[in-house]
């Protein structure tokens, strides 16, 4: 993929070094950062297309810097950590992250997933671009943008590609293994908890009531279910 910008946020400066390095022998711009204000001041640039975010950083941390990047962002994120704790996944995934890689991880799987989340925030990933309609909701899989009854849903990459899997396939129910392989979810972050989290999001953007959802169903034992919400 050409023209891809990365902004490699990491306050270890002989892995920023190596990683940049690897990057740019691969066709990759990077811009890189030592600590939280600088990522947050350069993850807003405009050329940016991808953030990679160590989640420990000087300064403030890597999910105040994610929270801080999702109030104007919607720039993908790939959060990285040394921590393996799930807690810390479901939180980075809660306040926007589209992808979770912990360390050591291996050059090419990087370079692999920035191509990956770059492809789907450029509407790349799947058929051709066309939009999509579940009752009042909108999909435009050219730009990205989703709408419900008119009103924007200001999704993440990942989101899109979540709820774009689950309006393919409307009135029909779709396990979390099934959403994992069909958003182009990476398989070592594939605990089933990461989609609980997302659906979660996706229910609070699109106003569903989390106790008694209309458009996104969950069906016990089976998985996840988009309707058109008639009933609502």
């Amino acid at each position: 993929m050409a023209g891809i910008h990365v902004l490699l946020v990491e306050d270890d400066a002989k892995l920023a070094r190596l990683t940049s390095d690897y990057l740019e022998h691969q066709g990759i711009a990077v811009t890189r950062a030592a600590d939280g204000p600088a990522a947050i001041r350069e993850g807003v640039r405009p050329d940016i297309d991808v953030v990679v975010l160590d989640l420990m950083l000087p300064g403030c941390d890597g999910f105040e810097v994610c929270r801080e990047l999702r109030k104007t962002s919607h720039v993908p994120i790939i959060a990285v950590t040394a921590r393996v704790e799930v807690a810390d996944r479901v939180l980075g995934l809660e306040l926007g992250a589209d992808d979770y890689m912990t360390k050591p991880f291996a050059a090419r799987e990087l370079l692999a997933r920035v191509h990956a989340v770059v492809r789907r925030a450029r509407g790349k990933a799947g058929p051709p671009p066309r939009e999509l309609t579940v009752g009042k909701l909108v999909l435009d899989v050219a730009s990205l943008n989703a709408s419900l009854d008119g009103r924007s849903l200001h999704l993440t990459s990942y989101e899109f590609a979540l709820l774009r899997v689950l309006a393919d396939h409307a009135g029909r129910v779709l396990s979390r293994e099934q959403l994992l392989e069909l958003a182009k979810g990476n398989a070592d972050e594939a605990f089933d908890r990461s989609i609980d989290v997302r659906i979660s999001r996706l229910r609070h953007k699109l106003g569903d009531d989390s106790r008694h959802p209309q458009l996104l169903k969950t069906i016990r034992g089976s998985g996840y279910m988009l309707t058109a919400g008639e009933d609502r």
